[in-house]
């Protein structure tokens, strides 16, 4: 990747709402790939730890946190400095996606993030339900600001890192490769709804977004000390969210603390327990059967309603979506420490950069199971070596999400009007084309394993023998 392709201009400022480890990461993504403004560019963070990154290469930084009060009077002259169309990238936590994407339409720039963030305080708000603090609820507010745009309004992709984001585009080019396999003659969909009904032609019954990242420290996890590969305070607080899932038209049973919603889309269920403490099972090529975490994310949300057949009022298809994320090992014992303290995450956190991490990949892909070939993993197989040799600040997690960021920037130059927009919509092969590169191997393959496999049966269980793929068998209870 000595020659790094130009995907584009940025013809305004281009203002990075956050400068942690995912923002470290796509700076010398945005330097390789775009032509633009490096006078205009600024980085706004509470912490300061990575501005020397800025400082030797003259960026402007501002060491405050973006807030509910000061978001207008702080990112409005910032995005509007020296004409053009500047372009915020939103890569912090406590930041509300939608107010701020809704200020770059009122200033015409065009915005991207990689998650729906609330304001500071929404996660652990008690006041609030589980319904009300769920991804559901935040994406139905998305989804409210996208009916109210005017046609040709600026754009905003909604959601675009590794996951939710890169998963989206697997699950369609997954759907083409199953299709040809399976023998099943179908022109490529160009509509959503084309694309939903390839999806029930084939017989999906559902989708698990199913990483492993084994990712090892060259030194052991301290006690009292989380331990991430990405963002704590991201992780911690969607790991504290309800458990979600987009909830299929197969499923026969629901768990006794499973809810549905009474308003929205009604792709989705929750449960009344965390996802971070929410285990299923699933299955990876590296690790073959695995437990994951039912961890909530937008994606599990947006592809079960994207992929969703109506008839008439009915809903006469749906595939059931979700995370089943294992973590690196030293998140997972941070996750068990932290529920062994009643959900008090540890005072102090460390994210691994790569120059700490010793070897592993990050493997993340997307199982598509219940067709006639039972299950086909599509995904990315990034190590950290690859990692090292493919962008600098930045271990194998991080990229597969900075390198989404960059396919979703390049998308966004090359489709400026098209309001708010989620990874479902955008075009896949267009976004891969930007992002496959800094992927590693990236394989699909079919495996005969399903939730009902070598179980011991040492035990009686509630299980459903007859339909594998039942979320009765995935769930671990």
């Amino acid at each position: 990747m000595a020659n790094h392709p130009i995907h584009g201009r940025i013809d305004g400022p281009i203002v990075m709402i956050g400068f942690g480890s995912i923002g470290k990461g796509t700076l010398p993504l945005i330097e390789r790939h775009f032509h633009y403004d490096k006078s205009r560019m600024v980085a706004i963070d509470p912490e300061d730890k990575d501005r020397k990154l800025l400082d030797e290469r003259g960026i402007r930084f501002i060491h405050e946190a973006v807030t509910r009060d000061n978001y207008r009077h702080l990112l409005t002259p910032l995005l509007t400095a020296g004409g053009g169309q500047g372009f915020c990238v939103n890569l912090s936590v406590d930041t509300s996606s939608v107010d701020i994407m809704e200020l770059c339409n009122e200033v015409g720039a065009l915005y991207i993030d990689t998650v729906n963030e609330p304001w500071a305080g929404f996660y652990f708000n008690t006041k609030l339900g589980p319904e009300a603090r769920s991804n559901y609820a935040l994406r139905e507010i998305t989804l409210a600001a996208k009916r109210k745009r005017k046609p040709g309004s600026a754009t905003a992709v909604s959601c675009c890192g590794a996951n939710p984001g890169m998963v989206s585009w697997f699950v369609k080019q997954a759907l083409l490769n199953i299709a040809a396999d399976t023998k099943v003659k179908v022109k490529e969909p160009t509509t959503r709804e084309e694309w939903a009904r390839l999806s029930k032609k084939i017989g999906i019954k559902g989708v698990h977004i199913a990483e492993r990242d084994t990712q090892r420290a060259k030194q052991p996890k301290p006690q009292n000390v989380f331990v991430n590969t990405w963002s704590v305070e991201g992780f911690v607080s969607e790991g504290m969210q309800p458990a979600e899932l987009g909830w299929g038209t197969h499923e026969k049973w629901i768990p006794a603390n499973g809810r549905k919603h009474k308003t929205g889309c009604q792709a989705a269920v929750y449960l009344l327990q965390p996802g971070a403490n929410t285990r299923v099972r699933s299955w990876t090529p590296t690790a073959k059967g695995q437990y994951g975490f039912l961890v909530t994310h937008n994606e599990s949300i947006s592809i079960a309603d994207y992929f969703t057949v109506k008839t008439g009022r009915r809903t006469a298809y749906r595939p059931t979506c979700h995370y089943a994320y294992h973590p690196a090992n030293d998140a997972v014992l941070s996750l068990h420490e932290m529920f062994g303290a009643a959900g008090l995450r540890q005072e102090r956190v460390h994210i691994l950069d790569e120059n700490e991490i010793v070897d592993g990949i990050d493997e993340l892909g997307v199982l598509l199971y219940g067709h006639k070939k039972n299950a086909y993993w599509y995904g990315s197989q990034l190590s950290i070596d690859e990692t090292r040799d493919l962008a600098p600040y930045q271990n194998a997690t991080g990229l597969q999400v900075t390198s989404a960021v960059l396919a979703g920037m390049v998308w966004a130059l090359e489709h400026p009007r098209a309001g708010i927009v989620e990874a479902d919509e955008m075009d896949f092969r267009r976004c891969l084309e930007v992002q496959i590169p800094y992927l590693g191997p990236v394989i699909g393959t079919y495996t005969d394993w399903t939730p009902l496999t070598d179980r011991p049966g040492l035990f009686p269980e509630d299980i459903d023998k007859r339909d594998p793929w039942q979320f009765r068998n995935v769930l671990v209870r």
